[in-house]
């Protein structure tokens, strides 16, 4: 009988000890605010901290470093472009302080710094005893206990420049071996681009502050932008994306799909509620004679298809088309009108958001999906590398 209860006694300790040790790793993995496998990119700041900054890890040697091209992208993604967006005027000029020199990638880590400027943190001081609909001060304050009300903090869009710097220098490494990820605006609202990006001319995409494919949705889309400003209010949309040049074989059969890599880092952007690849939803309306692609030998010899349904991955691993896949935004939470909510003791009260705000996401946030992508497609390159390991 002591036996026995020695016995149970050992096993309940090596099960505690084992699900302590299970809890830990997992509390580890998920309190890390990293991406990626091999090309791996940490965030840190808030918006209303000192800076915003991460650290590239996986970043290949040799690699040239455009530190203007790098600035360029920070530029699409920064407030104060247009009419259309917030007017809040921060230059975002970005400092690379470690793995890279003289113009070369070395290897190591590259750290970065943003540092914020023309904070209005007094603009927020409603906000600290109060819930905003739709934002995450509820949810960070269940999580952490406490939260920074000034913009969000740690859950502000303006964690994404740290994206957008990760993401210009994975674009450097996949300019070198000639494939391109680039995305537009083909939603706002209700207005949308009925036909597929092979129809334009990609040119027209920096011509209009919408970053729409097409000028004459362009015009639309900015004037419904506009009203919905003009109203107080708030719109959402899509941003279709696209990456041309890969080869097929990238991505992992079971759990490491390509797609599932691509939607995981679509669904990590603020607002961002939905994700679909080729024809998506749209696809459960067809049946399998209309649906599939069917495979052909192109003009260059190469094995390929005569439609692009799937969006360019099959099984999850790319199939050497141009993988096509869509983004939905929700219209911004904040609101320039009264909303009801509760404030931190779940008293009924009234809000309505000061300072500046943008009345739609979509044009900012085609390079931030562009970044996602590009980061996702040098993680999946680098790691089909690795099965190489041989060579």
């Amino acid at each position: 009988m002591a036996t026995t209860a020695k016995a149970i006694a050992t096993a309940t300790i090596t099960t505690n000890k084992a699900r302590k040790i299970f809890h830990n790793n997992h509390l580890r993995k998920c309190t890390m605010n990293t991406f990626g496998n091999i090309y791996r990119l940490s965030t840190f700041g808030e918006s209303h901290g000192a800076a915003i900054g991460g650290v590239v890890d996986g970043m290949p040697p040799g690699i040239k470093i455009d530190l203007d091209f790098i600035q360029s992208e920070l530029d699409r993604r920064r407030p104060g472009q247009s009419k259309l967006v917030s007017s809040r005027s921060e230059g975002d000029r970005v400092e690379l302080v470690s793995g890279v020199f003289e113009g070369l990638s070395t290897g190591t880590p590259i750290g970065f710094l943003v540092r914020n400027t023309n904070q209005h943190s007094s603009d927020y001081e409603n906000l600290r005893h109060v819930f905003r609909p739709s934002h995450a001060d509820f949810t960070y304050q269940a999580k952490y206990g406490l939260r920074d009300h000034r913009g969000g903090g740690r859950s502000s869009a303006r964690e994404t420049v740290s994206r957008v710097v990760g993401g210009a220098l994975a674009k450097l490494v996949l300019k070198e071996l000639g494939i391109d990820t680039w995305a537009y605006t083909s939603q706002v609202g209700d207005i949308k681009v009925e036909k597929t990006y092979l129809d334009y001319d990609r040119a027209a995409i920096e011509q209009n502050p919408v970053r729409c494919i097409c000028p004459e949705k362009a015009m639309l889309m900015a004037e419904a932008i506009q009203a919905a400003r003009t109203e107080g209010d708030t719109l959402g949309g899509t941003v279709t994306g696209v990456i041309s040049g890969l080869p097929a074989g990238l991505g992992e059969p079971v759990f490491g799909k390509f797609h599932a890599m691509l939607g995981a880092a679509m669904l990590s952007i603020n607002a961002a509620k939905a994700f679909e690849i080729g024809d998506g939803f749209d696809l459960a309306e067809l049946k399998g004679s209309e649906a599939n692609d069917i495979f052909c030998t192109t003009a260059d010899g190469r094995i390929g298809t005569l439609t692009n349904h799937s969006g360019g991955v099959q099984g999850g691993i790319t199939n050497g088309n141009d993988v096509v896949f869509r983004t939905g935004f929700k219209p911004v939470a904040t609101l320039l009108k009264e909303q009801p909510t509760v404030d931190t003791d779940g008293r009924p009260t009234t809000f309505k958001a000061q300072g500046r705000h943008d009345p739609c996401v979509l044009p900012r946030a085609v390079p931030i999906v562009e970044a996602m992508a590009a980061m996702v497609t040098l993680d999946a390159l680098l790691l089909q590398q690795s099965r190489s390991w041989r060579t």
